[in-house]
């Protein structure tokens, strides 16, 4: 974890400093890690041959995915939102081992019916089907180890306390798992890359159900802009600006809009001077090659 400089929250007077998960692996990197983790153990522990789950073209999930397969050992099928495109992520995928096929749109709108998997457990028998994203308990539980990072990484800082954690939410698994293991005191900020008509809430609410967690502290706003993955040049500027200030890399899809979440809530006074936030760095990466060749 270090500390985040840039001008706009030096104006507000707020502290940041932000957890560099980007930097953990050169391809298990992210929150992508801690959502799959504990997946990996179920499947090993029930002699699964391999692994499957849901992306897009560009998914960061489905790219961690097929790397941990490659280097634990487990086959692994990626199934894509969409019609057949030619993306690194998507090279990548194939070059690593992973199965692609393609769903298009109808049949991926099913995604999160009791029967889509049946059909292709059928065809992979066996396998230990991923929810999109890395999500289910295993997912969760697997990134309330992140919260523990946290904790033990802010004496380094010189603080001894933070009042919000902030972190683009896609699925919302990263931040059930923080919400498990937070400790009192600190607000969650789930900034969303989804816009929230896509059922995230329900989501959120179903995975802190299935954990039997009781507390809510946490808090959503709306970052989508456009939509998922839709960006403007103007976003794009604020990014490279951001990266010039903190010599860092950023994404457009998820770290780029939760820096603008922040930004809007800091320039319009909803946080007050003098407070300390600490920022997740969820990686996504390697989404950054294609998505700024468009």
């Amino acid at each position: 974890m270090q500390s985040l400089n840039l001008s706009w929250l030096e104006a507000a007077g707020i502290e940041a400093a932000i957890l560099r998960l980007d930097l953990l692996d050169p391809l298990l990197s992210g929150n992508k890690w801690f959502k799959l983790k504990g997946h990996l153990r179920v499947a090993e522990a029930g002699g699964s041959p391999g692994l499957i789950s849901v992306g897009g073209a560009h998914s960061n999930h489905l790219h961690a995915l097929a790397a941990a397969g490659q280097r634990f050992g487990f086959s692994t099928v990626g199934l894509l939102r969409g019609e057949p495109q030619d993306t690194a992520t998507v090279a990548d995928l194939q070059a690593m081992g992973m199965q692609v096929h393609w769903l298009g749109y109808g049949e991926y709108r099913q995604r999160y019916q009791a029967a889509f998997w049946q059909p292709w457990l059928e065809r992979y028998p066996g396998y230990h089907p991923v929810p999109e994203g890395g999500g289910g308990l295993p997912g969760t539980e697997g990134c309330a180890a992140i919260a523990e990072m946290i904790e033990a990484q802010l004496e380094g800082l010189g603080w001894d306390d933070y009042q919000q954690l902030w972190l683009a939410v896609g699925s919302g698994t990263t931040l059930v798992g923080l919400q498990l293991a937070l400790p009192a005191g600190p607000e969650l900020i789930g900034a969303l890359a989804v816009p929230a008509r896509y059922g995230v809430g329900e989501q959120i609410e179903a995975q802190l159900q299935q954990a039997q967690c009781e507390r809510r502290q946490f808090r959503l706003l709306e970052a989508c802009g456009a939509g998922f993955g839709r960006f403007d040049q103007a976003l794009l500027d604020f990014m490279q600006d951001c990266e010039a200030q903190s010599g860092m890399y950023f994404e457009p899809v998820y770290s780029a809009k939760l820096l603008l979440a922040l930004q809007q809530q800091a320039a319009g006074g909803y946080l007050a001077a003098g407070s300390r936030v600490v920022l997740l760095h969820g990686g996504g990466l390697q989404g950054r090659r294609s998505l700024l060749a468009r």
